[in-house]
């Protein structure tokens, strides 16, 4: 794929997963979308484009390494401290106010998000009445965020953000330690739905009072973004939030006039 193809070749791969497999990548940035695709090319030593094709086209083994590959799977817990403190300050306990209170991470990749929200819903005694949703296009992320394992080398950095972002309690009181693991607390699983959905093709589902989807639009352009944000205005009740990531975005897109930005975070409340 390195060659003056390697572009031709991109489209094709992309027409060829759409046609068989129904993802549709084709509203994905195309320069981050190509490294990725050409880096899996290098890493698994294929000595052509055809022989490359053929084995995503006909095993379908091989596109879940492909999509596994190909999607962002970057997270961490309480990834951006700043912005979780806003969370638990500000929003979270307005969202209190409600009966029952309806969350999705939309772009989950393994959980963490998951998981940090549902710690700051139970330290301000929330969780019993909320539901995160959590969704991702790649199942195989899914199964790893289902079985609520943290690596023992991350502890550090998850109890650093923890603290950072105003956790009142021990963060190991979360967690059982098992030599290079650790395993979060059932009672928080327990609250958190893990299913597939994809931005591009998918619905809404539910109605929210909070979305967050962080650091995953900035991989699509322009057209798919205000797709996935016409999608998130449809899935907010009034009144709800919006939360992006730091290099993201709302306010030039066709639904931005239903929403007021925070002036602290990057965060939507839809007033329309």
């Amino acid at each position: 794929m390195i060659s003056e193809h390697s572009d031709e070749h991109l489209e094709t791969i992309l027409s060829d997963v759409l046609e068989i497999y129904g993802y549709d990548f084709t509203g994905y940035s195309r320069a981050s979308l190509k490294r990725r695709i050409v880096r899996l090319y290098e890493l698994d030593k294929f000595v052509s484009f055809a022989e490359y094709r053929y084995k995503i086209r006909t095993e379908p083994s091989y596109f879940k390494r492909f999509l596994q590959q190909v999607t962002i799977n970057v997270t961490e817990m309480f990834r951006d401290p700043a912005f979780y403190s806003t969370l638990r300050t500000e929003i979270l306990p307005r969202l209190g106010t409600y009966p029952f209170i309806r969350i999705w991470v939309a772009g989950c990749s393994t959980g963490e998000e998951a998981y940090s929200i549902a710690i700051f819903l139970k330290e301000l005694n929330l969780l019993h009445k909320s539901l995160i949703y959590a969704t991702d296009i790649n199942s195989a992320v899914l199964e790893n965020a289902a079985q609520a394992i943290i690596p023992m080398s991350k502890l550090q950095l998850y109890t650093e953000n923890y603290i950072a972002a105003g956790g009142s309690e021990q963060f190991s009181d979360y967690y059982t330690a098992n030599y290079s693991l650790g395993k979060l607390n059932n009672e928080l699983k327990s609250k958190i739905i893990f299913s597939g959905h994809n931005l591009v093709t998918d619905n809404s589902f539910n109605e929210f009072q909070l979305i967050l989807c962080r650091n995953v639009i900035i991989y699509f352009d322009r057209p798919l973004q205000n797709k996935v944000f016409g999608l998130f205005d449809n899935s907010l009740e009034k009144f709800g939030y919006l939360a992006l990531g730091t290099k993201e975005s709302l306010d030039f897109s066709p639904v931005a006039k239903n929403f007021e930005r925070l002036p602290a975070a990057k965060i939507w409340r839809k007033i329309y």
